[in-house]
C-alpha cells in the first residue's frame, strides 16, 4: 500500500442500536482529488463518516490513511494522523469569537504551526477576518460553515471529510464554497465530500460513489454520472440549489 495513497475504506460495516446501518462499504479518497459520496437521507452516509472519524466503532472492515491503519483509534488520534472532519450541522462554540473557535482547533499544534495554519485558513476564507472578534452565534449560516471548514483546515490535514456541506445554506453560499474545495484539493489534500445533492458535488468531483440501503450502488467517475443522470437511482438526488 502506497504511503501517499490517501483514505482507504475496506469492507466497513457499522451498527447503531443493534441494526446494521453500513454494510461492507469499500471506497478510496486519493490525495489531490475530490471524491464524492452521494445518497438519500438514511442511506448510511453520516454513520460511515462517524466510523471513518473514529467516533463510531466499526463492526467490520478497516480504514487506513496514507498506508497506516486508523480504524480502532480514538477520534483525536485519527485527527492527528491527518484526517480532518467537518460534521453535519455546523458544530461551533457559539459563545466564542471566530478567533477563539479557530484557536481551539489549533490546540494540538506547535506555536509556529498555529499561526501558519490560521493564515492558511484565512487565505481561503478572507471574509472571516472581518468577523474575527464576533461571536460565532452572531454569524450567518454561510459564515458559520466557513468557520467550521477553517477549523478543519488549520491543521493542514492530508484528507478533509465533509458531511453535507450544503445543508441549510443559500445557493449563493454553496457556490462560494465549492471552488474552495477545488483549491484545497489542488494543493494535494484529499477531499471526501458526502452530499445529498448530487449535481453540486458532481460539478467538482473526480470520483463518485452512490450509497443506498447501507451499501455502495455506484463506483465510478463523477463525469459518467454528470453525463448519465438517469444512473442515479433515486430521482430526488437530482435536486440542486
Amino acid at each position: 500500500m502506497s504511503a501517499d495513497s490517501g483514505l482507504i475504506v475496506e469492507g466497513v460495516s457499522l451498527q447503531r442500536g443493534g441494526h446494521t446501518v453500513v454494510r461492507d462499504v469499500s471506497m478510496t479518497a486519493p490525495l489531490g482529488e475530490i471524491t464524492t459520496l452521494l445518497g438519500p437521507n438514511g442511506a448510511g452516509k453520516s454513520s460511515l463518516a462517524l466510523g471513518i472519524a473514529g467516533l463510531l466503532p466499526l463492526s467490520g472492515g478497516s480504514v487506513s490513511l496514507n498506508g497506516s491503519k486508523i480504524s480502532g483509534s480514538r477520534a483525536e488520534k485519527v485527527r492527528a494522523a491527518g484526517l480532518a472532519v467537518v460534521p453535519e450541522g455546523r458544530k461551533l462554540l457559539p459563545s466564542l469569537t471566530v478567533e477563539d473557535n479557530l484557536g481551539v482547533a489549533t490546540y494540538m499544534l506547535a506555536k509556529s504551526e498555529r499561526r501558519s495554519g490560521i493564515d492558511y485558513a484565512l487565505s481561503l476564507f478572507p471574509e472571516l477576518e472581518k468577523r474575527w472578534t464576533q461571536r460565532a452565534r452572531s454569524l450567518s449560516g454561510g459564515e458559520q460553515q466557513m468557520v467550521v471548514l477553517a477549523q478543519a483546515l488549520v491543521s493542514r490535514p492530508k484528507v478533509l471529510l465533509i458531511d453535507e456541506l450544503s445543508l441549510g445554506l443559500a445557493p449563493i453560499i454553496v457556490k462560494r464554497l465549492m471552488p474552495t474545495l477545488t483549491e484545497v484539493a489542488a494543493s494535494g489534500v484529499g477531499v471526501l465530500l458526502i452530499e445529498q445533492f448530487a449535481q453540486l458535488a458532481l460539478a467538482v468531483a473526480n470520483k463518485a460513489y452512490m450509497m443506498e440501503g447501507e451499501q455502495i450502488r455506484y463506483d465510478g467517475t463523477a463525469a459518467e454520472l454528470r453525463e448519465n443522470p438517469e444512473m442515479l437511482s433515486s430521482a430526488y438526488l437530482l435536486r440542486s440549489h
